[in-house]
């Protein structure tokens, strides 16, 4: 138990207790006899009432968290829970606990309490050999200061599918079928499996999530929705689709939707296989892929862009490097660079300062330097780019990253770039 008398302005974690503030707080496990009051805790900051299914889910989901709880006196003030994942890393994956119901009381906001669930959360990972956390942000504004970096980025692609979706490519001919949602963790998990390792910013399925949250039978946020539906091409599998369909009104000048949730595909020509019975789906009129990839190439190989269109852009998961030299380390590298980086880090000194990086597909070395800096560089900007997702010179014409050698970002560029832009879907 860690007791915490507030955080300071400048924040910071030494796992040895908090710094001066205003609002006394004991850091501790939330035990299982207090899950229904964590479970009301997020009801409340998050205007939600499920009915009795949805609530039996989320205490089931938060049963098996890690779970860390601020307490005033008996009363528990602040939950944040951490479901136990792998996230795939360019060259491997890593452990990564993903955040998720993290609550404040609406009587305790602005006092410290966020700051100090997630200094502990970042104190556990550090003691426990966990280099990298990770979360979807409800309020894009709050986790930057904690050193979380938009390390995917997704877009929405709509096609106007009242008429066939016309292609650049011929699409693969094989014939698809359809799978039973209950057969997918062993139908499609090493499929999804072998996609984290050819794409970073995965997180590990099992079997339980493939079910109980993937490929739930009521969707959450549109209760119209079918029930999950999966097409697939190829034996053995060459690519799959997940989607759910609404049918249309006619009075509201409304078509049918087709909603994607996820597409995979070994080659182009299966995805635009994958793509076009998507759009011929009858009664339907538009396609509606939220979070696709900035590199799917289906924004390449759509022959009318005003039938496919990428809608909206957004950042995605974000990743917080709690041990910089262990994620480093872990990852593989696409080119030569031998660069002193300079990294700010407010809550997590030990990542903090000068370190040569000698890095190339040999492996990897980062050791502390007195030595010029040709990079300096905040921690939450060095985890946007640490699965090849966001581009250092970026971010020096930016002003959130300063080169002092010149050439030095497009080395540091070169050396992070991975073949696929890192990506995921799956929201926790």
């Amino acid at each position: 138990m860690r007791t915490v008398n507030g955080i300071d302005s400048t924040g910071g974690t030494d796992c040895t207790g908090g710094t001066g503030g205003t609002a006394y707080v004991d850091i501790r496990e939330i035990p299982e006899a207090h899950v229904d009051r964590a479970l009301e805790l997020a009801y409340l900051v998050f205007h939600d009432r499920p009915d009795q299914d949805k609530r039996a889910h989320h205490r089931e989901v938060l049963l098996g968290c890690e779970r860390i709880g601020a307490y005033d006196g008996d009363t528990l003030v602040g939950v944040l829970a951490a479901l136990r994942f792998t996230l795939s890393v360019p060259g491997g994956e890593l452990p990564s606990p993903a955040l998720t119901f993290v609550s404040v009381a609406p009587t305790h906001r602005r006092r410290g309490v966020l700051s100090a669930m997630i200094d502990e959360l970042l104190c556990r990972c550090a003691a426990d050999g966990r280099p990298l956390a990770a979360l979807w942000a409800s309020e894009d504004a709050i986790y930057g200061r904690f050193g979380f970096g938009p390390a995917t980025q997704g877009v929405t692609v709509e096609i106007d599918s009242d008429r066939p979706l016309a292609l650049r490519i011929d699409p693969d001919e094989r014939p698809l079928r359809l799978i039973d949602p209950a057969d997918a963790p062993e139908a499609l998990g090493p499929y999804y499996d072998a996609t984290r390792r050819a794409r970073a910013g995965r997180t590990s399925r099992s079997a339980q999530w493939w079910r109980e949250e993937w490929l739930v039978e009521e969707d959450e946020e549109d209760e119209e929705l079918s029930p999950p539906r999966i097409v697939a091409l190829g034996e053995p599998l060459a690519g799959y689709a997940v989607y759910r369909t609404r049918g249309g009104d006619d009075e509201a000048r409304k078509p049918g939707l087709v909603r994607v949730g996820e597409l995979e595909a070994d080659t182009p020509a299966v995805a635009a296989a994958l793509w076009r019975y998507l759009a011929a789906v009858d009664l339907t009129g538009l396609v509606r892929a939220w979070g696709r990839p900035l590199d799917d190439p289906l924004l390449l190989f759509a022959a009318d862009r005003d039938q496919v269109r990428a809608e909206r852009q957004f950042p995605a998961l974000r990743v917080r490097l709690v041990d910089v030299r262990a994620a480093l380390t872990a990852r593989s590298w696409a080119a030569d660079a031998d660069l002193v980086l300079e990294v700010r880090d407010e809550r997590v000194p030990a990542n903090a300062g000068r370190f040569r990086l000698t890095a190339g597909p040999r492996g990897c070395a980062y050791e502390p330097s007195g030595e010029p800096p040709d990079l300096s560089l905040d921690v939450r900007d060095l985890a946007s780019c640490y699965l090849g997702g966001a581009r250092v010179e970026d971010l020096v014409r930016a002003g959130l990253a300063a080169e002092r050698s010149p050439g030095a970002a497009r080395t540091l560029d070169a050396a992070l770039r991975t073949e696929l832009l890192p990506h995921t879907v799956d929201e926790f």
